[in-house]
């Protein structure tokens, strides 16, 4: 299985070989993806690596699947370079800004 990891549509970096770059932009921009995964993963110490990986894999298949804004992506260091990485069209800025609680993602839309 390959390594998957979490990563918004817009974060231009390569999580797997630009880390902190991707990090750093992550968290500028308020998404906190790392914490996120961190609250979803059902990780354990008393796991094995394959089984924490397992866990990894699925929770990141989760966000994606109820993610109702459509920010998140799933990457893998084979297909990074060819996973699309578009803006926000204006129908979704305009929803965006109409979602209490969502200050981060706002940012990204005034941005755009």
């Amino acid at each position: 299985m390959a390594e998957s990891m979490l990563t918004t549509i817009d974060n231009p970096y390569n999580p797997f070989v630009q880390f902190d770059e991707w990090l750093a932009y992550d968290t500028s921009k308020g998404y906190y993806s790392l914490e996120y995964l961190a609250r979803i993963a059902k990780t354990s110490d008393e796991l094995s690596d394959e089984d924490n990986s397992i866990a990894i894999e699925e929770a990141i298949n989760e966000i994606i699947f109820f993610d109702v804004l459509g920010i998140y992506q799933k990457v893998t260091e084979e297909n990074f370079d060819s996973m699309s990485k578009r803006s926000l069209t204006s129908e979704e800025i305009d929803s965006l800004r109409e979602i209490e609680g969502t200050e981060g993602i706002k940012e990204v839309v005034e941005e755009s």
